[in-house]
């Protein structure tokens, strides 16, 4: 039997990731409103991740994959580039262990 990892952790974000059974992938995102008080930020901050997840995410691991992005701790706006990074790294290692 192949064990698989299911998820992986950083700093700022947490990714999860589940086979499905179907033939598209699904992202859901986890903001809390206990970290992000204000809708604008939480929202600005979905937009980063779910366009960093559709520039990253290849079709040959994750066609058949739900995956779930999880914010840890708050952020400010200066951090953004450092999200996008963890959050690329994170995909991609994830991804990685997909392939077996």
């Amino acid at each position: 039997m192949i064990s698989l990892k299911n998820q992986v952790s950083g700093d700022l974000l947490q990714v999860y990731a589940k086979p499905n059974g179907l033939t598209y992938a699904r992202l859901g995102m986890i903001v809390p409103k206990k970290i992000e008080r204000h809708a604008v930020k939480r929202n600005w901050i979905k937009r980063i991740v779910r366009e960093t997840f559709r520039k990253n995410w290849r079709s040959e691991y994750g066609d058949n994959m739900d995956w779930v992005i999880r914010l840890k701790r708050s952020i400010r706006k200066d951090e953004s580039i450092r999200l996008v990074s963890e959050a690329q790294s994170l995909i991609i290692e994830l991804q990685q262990c997909q392939d077996y």
